[in-house]
């Protein structure tokens, strides 16, 4: 069993757990072909998460090839949010709100 953690990761958590739900009890390989295919931004970031977990497992010595491990669990949760001003009408102002989000891959082999 294998892991990896992105933290402050600047996309919305909510966009964002989508592509985990698409992804989540899938082989590896199938997994990253999905996310490669995918037209959304952070399916990038999450290919090359699943990627460092990939290399995590071959450096623990445990099973390295994309057919043998399923994506076990991968959760999108919601980091700090960074608030921002903007000017509005009539000396107004309007809120603007930057989330972020941490995503953490568990790699394992299926039973």
């Amino acid at each position: 069993m294998s892991k990896a953690v992105l933290k402050h990761y600047k996309a919305k958590p909510r966009k964002t757990r989508q592509l985990a739900d698409m992804v989540r009890g899938k082989r590896v390989s199938e997994a990253l072909t999905l996310l490669h295919l995918s037209a959304r931004s952070a399916s990038r970031d999450i290919e090359k998460l699943i990627r460092s977990a990939l290399a995590n497992a071959s450096e623990k010595g445990e099973n390295d090839d994309p057919d043998a491990l399923i994506v076990h669990r991968i959760t999108v949760d919601q980091g700090p949010t960074v608030k921002r001003f903007r000017p509005r009408a009539r000396g107004r102002t309007g809120k603007i709100l930057k989330r972020t989000c941490h995503v953490q891959v568990i790699l394992d082999e299926p039973k």
